[in-house]
């Protein structure tokens, strides 16, 4: 077995605890915003950065592994997982075992940080109509008591809340 292939395989383990790191990383910062915790999100967002970071570096020396590779296969650029496990078949079942465990990890990521970004989505807009519409309370004369204390209706309607 070549050592470029070895090399392969294990920058591809470490790809794979590396997304796997990364997708219980974006768990926690779900948790986080379902919790309001703005600490633990910014916690969470700055250890997801440093992973991204180490994904980055982690498909860069993938892709130079891959090019080394080719040349000792002499195969012809790209070379795909599939193709590596056609040209070497005792070296078959190990690859694709995990080009199938890296694709289920990426998509369980990918799926995540979707749900992760539409809740931030909401929370954002939550907060903002809460802002817009304590800054039109504040903005706005009112009456006020003898003793300086705003004088608040008993009911507000739907066109003051919105106003």
């Amino acid at each position: 077995m070549s050592r470029h292939l070895t090399e392969l395989e294990s920058i591809l383990q470490q790809l794979l605890e590396e997304y796997r790191r990364l997708l219980v990383l974006l768990d926690t910062q779900q948790k986080a915003m379902t919790k309001f915790d703005v600490k633990g999100m910014a916690d969470e967002a700055g250890l997801q950065e440093t992973s991204r970071q180490r994904v980055n570096v982690l498909e860069k020396r993938r892709r130079a592994a891959l090019t080394s590779l080719a040349r000792e296969l002499r195969a012809p650029e790209p070379l795909t997982l599939k193709r590596i496990a056609a040209l070497l078949p005792p070296r078959a079942p190990a690859l694709l075992a995990l080009r199938a465990d890296l694709q289920a990890v990426i998509s369980a990521v990918e799926t995540r940080a979707t749900v992760s970004g539409r809740l931030a989505g909401a929370v954002l807009g939550h907060l903002n109509t809460a802002f817009r519409l304590f800054s039109g309370a504040v903005g706005k004369a009112g009456l006020y008591t003898r003793s300086g204390i705003p004088r608040v209706a008993g009911r507000i309607g739907v066109i003051e809340a919105i106003g």
